[in-house]
């Protein structure tokens, strides 16, 4: 089949993981943007992209690219398709507008004028119009503008994909799915030991787990996709994809979700017996005060209250709870925690091995990765099977006065400038050099930077309808996906 450009949106800092997974699924031309993947395939890699990927929101297929710098242009260029092989004038549509631009500083006026330029297409054609539907219509249209570069596409996903289908209920501030599922992906566990999130909520982290473990479409539970309705969809060509379970696996670890409210211990029941992964997960009414050491290998990937949707009485004290926690009952694992506030983070008491700026909603978060030790660090790092030798190993002195700008922005090269021969000559022309004076100070800060530069280092993380009716319901350990 012919292959066409198709966008897939995700959430700011999950670009990396999205292209990951399209290359994985075998998508061509693959090209990161901000909030986007750009990439090629027809129409059953279209398919097979809203059906499988667990970190795009949305798949998006551009009909037109063109330059407008007025509103009027836009109307213009959109009136110009020819709207028949889309829609016809029985069905309803929805325009959704994203805009960047100094021309165009509202995006609802925006989708006034795609909208009057396609119901006025209709009325020159046929002297009757598609009706304009908010939820549900049979056709969604999205306009993406910046500065004058516009581009129209179809919105092949409808309801964003982040709903899965299998949620039945939800605690306060539930995290979205498609974050959840970044995460685990962004530590790299594929089910190869135990997962445990001690503060589950509705149970999100441990369900997006069980389903990478076994390698489950998230799709799977969903009852509608918008191409469903689209002129030209393909009935067969979709029952293909959706029935093809040939990638899944077995899962022989175990995966642990733990929380200390009574009502989100629930709810996560509820949901998990929903997504089908019930001999996978298991649930524990249980407070992080009560944690105790694995018995297994194990991973722990957790989303702690911020203070900001979710109040308590002392967040300071709870991350400080969970830093004491951490030390004392999950040595020789990796733990990973998503938060917000800097001070929260501080409370924990470890150093982070690994930081990743996430947004949680309109909260940018950072996913840290703590390395629990016995002993001491610096026994620890010799004894890291990730252990590498520092470019600093090979300099024989440091400059003294480093712009502190490199600790705190990524962008910048963090490594340590060999000091003038002579710096310490060029003091003061009246003082000779003093050789035990230049080792006395080399030592005394040698350790305090050998720390920061290896953290530094470490940063780098690896980048490594009818329809539907007709639909034969796939069943996952026995239960169908659509009871």
């Amino acid at each position: 089949m012919e292959e066409f450009e198709l966008i897939a949106k995700t959430f700011q800092g999950l670009e990396e993981v999205l292209a990951k997974e399209l290359t994985i699924l075998g998508a061509n031309n693959i090209e990161i943007g901000r909030r986007m993947v750009s990439f090629t395939g027809d129409k059953e890699f279209m398919y097979r992209a809203n059906f499988n990927l667990r970190t795009a929101i949305r798949i998006l297929k551009p009909i037109k690219h063109f330059t407008a710098n007025s509103a009027d242009e836009v109307y213009e260029e959109v009136k110009a398709i020819e709207w028949e092989q889309y829609l016809n004038n029985k069905m309803s549509f929805a325009v959704d507008a994203v805009v960047f631009s100094e021309e165009f500083r509202h995006s609802k006026f925006v989708s006034y004028k795609v909208k009057d330029a396609i119901v006025d297409y209709f009325r020159d054609k046929t002297s009757e119009r598609p009706s304009v539907r908010i939820n549900h219509p049979d056709v969604a249209l999205n306009i993406h503008i910046a500065q004058n570069k516009c581009t129209l596409s179809l919105d092949s996903s409808g309801e964003s994909l982040h709903r899965r289908g299998y949620r039945q209920e939800a605690v306060e501030a539930p995290l979205n799915e498609v974050l959840a599922a970044g995460m685990i992906l962004l530590t790299g566990w594929q089910g190869e030991c135990d997962l445990i999130d001690p503060m589950c909520g509705s149970g999100t982290i441990p369900i997006e787990a069980a389903l990478i473990a076994r390698n489950i479409a998230p799709g799977v539970f969903r009852k509608e996709f918008a191409f469903e309705k689209w002129n030209d969809f393909d009935q067969e060509l979709f029952d293909k994809v959706y029935n093809d379970d040939s990638q899944e696996r077995e899962f022989t670890h175990k995966i642990y979700g733990y929380d200390n409210n009574p009502q989100a211990n629930k709810i996560a029941t509820h949901n998990v017996k929903a997504a089908g992964v019930t001999k996978d997960i298991v649930l524990k009414l249980q407070p992080f005060q009560q944690f105790e050491a694995p018995k297994e290998k194990s991973i722990l990937i957790t989303n702690p209250p911020y203070g900001e949707r979710i109040s308590t009485s002392d967040l300071l004290g709870l991350y400080q709870m969970i830093g004491e926690r951490l030390k004392h009952a999950f040595t020789d694992n990796d733990a990973w925690i998503l938060s917000y506030r800097t001070e929260c983070f501080d409370q924990i008491g470890l150093k982070p091995s690994v930081k990743i700026p996430l947004f949680n909603g309109a909260l940018e978060c950072e996913f840290r990765k703590y390395q629990i030790f016995s002993g001491k660090y610096k026994e620890f790092l010799q004894n890291s099977e990730r252990e590498f030798k520092p470019r600093w190993t090979e300099e024989r002195s440091f400059n003294r006065n480093r712009n502190t700008e490199s600790r705190t922005n990524p962008k910048k090269e963090c490594g340590y400038r060999p000091a003038q021969k002579n710096s310490y000559r060029e003091k003061g022309k009246e003082s000779k050099f003093n050789r035990k004076e230049w080792n006395s100070d080399k030592k005394e800060r040698s350790f305090k930077e050998r720390e920061r530069k290896y953290e530094k280092r470490r940063h780098s993380f690896e980048k490594s309808s009818s329809s539907k009716r007709n639909r034969i319901p796939r069943k996952i350990n026995g239960k169908n996906t659509h009871d």
